[in-house]
Parts: structure tokens; sequence; C-alpha cells
């Protein structure tokens, strides 16, 4: 055989199977928690949804983890008024679907936010007036009232940009077919198990490094570190107590740990009795070593928080704050005087390992003041739809503020609009201070508003406080600048393999 005809062979060979240690590898491989529950930005509120919407969309400007604020699909804007914001759009921005980015797409995104398709978010929308359109560049959002809150949440997804031909054309069925201007576009999703996005190519920032990244749905713990051990995924979140040193004691993988701004609590459904009775909420509370239970269940990770908002979050004072303490003699005296006498209830949890435990020493330390509960544990999208036909008693639940304002730690849970309300509090004071607070420039006054709302909450016990997380990733080495951030918005934007 000629020896340029071998040469020849050789090269095909390497070309055919180039995807056998030849070629970079360019598809990233995710083992998340949970599958998202749609991919629409305004329609979910559940952290697999929200990162999936990340790397599809885009918001009109961006905050670092550092607190820098970043253009994005806004170049600049004007504070024209305490009501009005104006921005100027980038030109030239390609949806995934080709169409250029207009100001007729921004203002079809709000109104669609203020609409009652964005229930979800109105904790966010609510403020919203109007936009008007200066040009196909330049927008005005026209607020009801002074809301000092409102430009931090627009780096939330809730106001990620939609295409409004995209969102028409799709109409009911636009959360499963996403069509944003992100670095990412969607590519297929099979329910339950993966979703698979696509680098997009057109992107009007730095483009993605790696070409595909495909998001595996592992809901058990230990099965995402096997994930990462074995190969089968470079990227797994979130990564539990009972993995941690697994991870940290492998040369070929890497630990990402980041405190979390985010709250575990046990709520009451308040719109049932017994728990509209604040003796009956007070009692189960007193009830619970809450130090405990956080430190049983989670080992080392987190801890106990004393506030609804996390000692991060401005404002918070958490660190003000004594730590709960249990009083068994006192939790039976309450319930005398609420006059309750066996009282049977049921406590619902999604299937994550340190709720169920969490649930489970719950149930033990409630037996002691004479309720007996039985544990509900339900499957993450069959626990989100329960909750809103108000049947539950109690249940265990997290809320991340993803932006570094109070008013979203409370304003999310428990003003009485919220889509998120799962105790259906329904308090005048609470929606009056949350209104106030958005209304009060940075300063001592808001300050001293925010902290009369904090203990006010703590007073009336719509819920138990738990558990402040963390954020943990696991990686394999070669994994470069995958983002793992306080908030759970984890993002692929800039990642890449590199050995």
């Amino acid at each position: 055989m000629k020896k340029s005809v071998l040469i020849l062979l050789v090269l095909a060979f390497i070309t055919a199977f180039s995807g056998i240690g030849f070629a970079a590898k360019d598809t990233l491989i995710v083992a998340d928690q949970y599958d998202p529950t749609t991919m629409d930005p305004i329609t979910q509120n559940d952290m697999p949804s929200h990162r999936a919407v990340l790397e599809i969309y885009d918001t009109l400007y961006f905050i670092t983890e550092g607190g820098d604020v970043v253009p994005g699909l806004a170049e600049s804007w004007e504070f024209l008024s305490d009501t009005a914001y104006k921005f100027n759009l980038r030109k030239g921005v390609k949806f995934h679907n080709g169409d250029e980015m207009k100001a007729s797409d921004v203002k079809f995104t709000f109104d669609r936010a203020v609409s009652d398709v964005g229930a979800m978010i109105k904790t966010f929308s609510q403020n919203v007036k109007d936009v008007d359109i200066v040009d196909d560049y330049t927008v005005i959002v026209n607020l009801k009232d002074a809301d000092y809150s409102f430009f931090a949440s627009l780096t939330h997804n809730w106001a990620a940009i939609v295409s409004q031909r995209a969102v028409t054309e799709a109409g009911d069925t636009y959360g499963m077919n996403p069509v944003g201007t992100g670095p990412f576009k969607f590519v297929s999703w099979q329910k339950g198990d993966r979703y698979t996005l696509e680098r997009f190519d057109d992107f009007w920032g730095e483009k993605a490094k790696v070409k595909t990244v495909v998001v595996r749905s592992v809901p058990e713990p230990t099965s995402r570190t096997i994930e990462l051990e074995s190969g089968g995924a470079d990227v797994a979140y979130p990564i539990t107590h009972n993995d941690l040193k697994r991870i940290d004691d492998n040369p070929d993988l890497t630990l990402l740990r980041k405190p979390q701004t985010s709250t575990t609590y046990m709520g009451f459904n308040m719109s049932k009795k017994p728990f509209d009775d604040v003796r009956v909420r007070r009692a189960i509370s007193m009830a619970l070593d809450t130090v405990g239970i956080q430190a049983a269940s989670w080992r080392g990770v987190g801890k106990v928080p004393t506030s609804l908002v996390p000692g991060d979050i401005r404002y918070s004072i958490e660190s003000e704050l004594p730590v709960h303490t249990q009083d068994v003699e006192a939790a039976k005296k309450l319930l005398a005087e609420a006059g309750i006498k066996d009282l049977k209830l049921e406590l619902w949890t999604n299937e994550r390992s340190e709720r169920v435990n969490m649930a489970t020493i719950i149930q033990a330390q409630l037996e002691e003041v004479g309720v007996a509960c039985e544990i509900k544990v339900l499957e993450w999208g069959a626990f989100l739809s329960g909750m809103t036909e108000k049947t539950h008693d109690m249940y265990i639940l997290g809320w991340v503020n993803g932006i570094s304002d109070p008013n979203f730690s409370i304003a999310g849970l428990l003003e009485s609009s919220s889509a998120n309300n799962y105790t259906f509090t329904r308090d005048e004071k609470i929606d009056g201070l949350l209104a106030k607070g958005r209304s009060i420039p940075d300063g001592p006054d808001k300050a001293a508003l925010y902290k009369e709302l904090q203990l006010y909450i703590n007073d009336i016990v719509p819920m138990v406080y738990l558990h402040n997380d963390e954020s943990i990733a696991g990686t394999q080495k070669n994994v470069r600048d995958f983002l793992i951030r306080s908030n759970e918005y984890h993002s692929f934007r800039l990642a890449f393999f590199q050995d």
C-alpha cells in the first residue's frame, strides 16, 4: 500500500471516530434534581424551570454576583421619574426563530406579565401600569406607584423578554416550545426525563463555549453523585450532605459550595381550622426543636433561620434575633387553651430526603404534645399542584430570594395576592407594610419598617423556619466557568471543558 494512501486512511479513521477522544468535548450533561414544570418565564416559579429559562432568555439587564449592573437587552436606561423607567434597546438582537427583538416584544412581555397568564409572578409584576413604545428600540415602563424594589426585580426571570410572534403562534403550548434571545436555544424535551439545548450562534453577546447542554432529571441524590463518579454527568446538583466528602475526596471531581439566600420552612394552611388560631400555630412551633431537626437532617450544611429574610439580604434582622427554643409544656398549655384535643393532621413534603427526614422528626416531636401527624410524600409536580387546592394542613417547602431586596423574601410567600402564598395568609398589616416598604428609598426608615415586619411575622407564626440552605454542586474536574449562584440560578452560559 502506498504511503499516501495509508495516510489518507488514517485521516479518514480519525475523522470517522473523532467523537471518541479525538475531538474536544462539546456536550455538557447536567443532572438536576427535578424536571422543569414549564419553560414559559411567567407561568413557573420552581428552580428547575428557573434554570432552564435562564439559559434560553435574557432580561433587559443583569446583576452580577458582586452586585454590578451589566447591560443586557437594554444598552442603557434612564429614570425619568419615580414611576417611569426608559430603556434603550440593543439593536440587531435575534430571537431563536430569526426575528429581531423590537420594542413591541418588550411591551408584549410586560403586558402578558400583568395579565391573568402571569398569576405566578404577580409579586414582581403587580405594580406595572403600562409600557409606552417610543420607537422600535426605546420603551418606557410606567408604574402605578413608586416602587424602589422594581428595578432590581427586572433581573428576575419574570422579566425575560419573549417573542410576541412565537408566543402568539404557540398559544397554550408555548411553555413546551420556548423562543428567547439567550445563548442556548431549545431543541427537545422528554418530560420527566431530560431536555436538550443547543448553542445559538446568532446570540448577541459572548457565545456559549459548549455546543449542546443536556439536563437530566435525577431525583435521587445518591444517583446524581454516582452519575458524576461514573462520568455520566459533567455537573450535578444539589449535592446532599451524605455525598459531600465522597465528591470532595475524589481527585476527578470538584465540589462547589455557596451560602444560599433561601429559607426552608414548615407552613400552616391558615384557611383551615384549627390553623386559623394563632395559639395552635404557636403551640406547634413551640413543640419543635428546630435546631435539633436541622442538625440531624442536614448534618453540617446550612443553619437554622430566625427570620424569613435571610441574613445576606438587605435589612434582615436575623443576627439580632434569638435562636428558636423548644418548650413542650408551653405548647401543651396553648393547645389546651385553644380547646384542642386529639388533633390529627397531615404534613406534606416532596421527595427530597432531607425534607422527609425533617418531617419524620417533626412527627415524633408532635406526638409529645398529643398531636398525631401523618406524613404525605409527593412527587414534585403533584406536590406543587396539590398545594393550590387548599386541602393540605402543613407542608415543608423552600423559598429562594433571587433578588437582594427584602420585599421578595416576604411578598412571594405572605402577600395576599401572591400565587405562592400556600399558607393562605390574608393579613392587612403585612400587605400594608409590604406596599409601604416598596415606596420607601433605601435608608433608616426602610430598615425600621422591615424590622417591624419581620418581628410581626415571627409573632403571628404563619410558618416555622427550619433551614437556611447552601447551594452545592459537583462537577467533573475538567469543567470550567460553570457558575454556581447563591440564588440557585446556576448558569452554563460560559461553561467549557479544559483538561
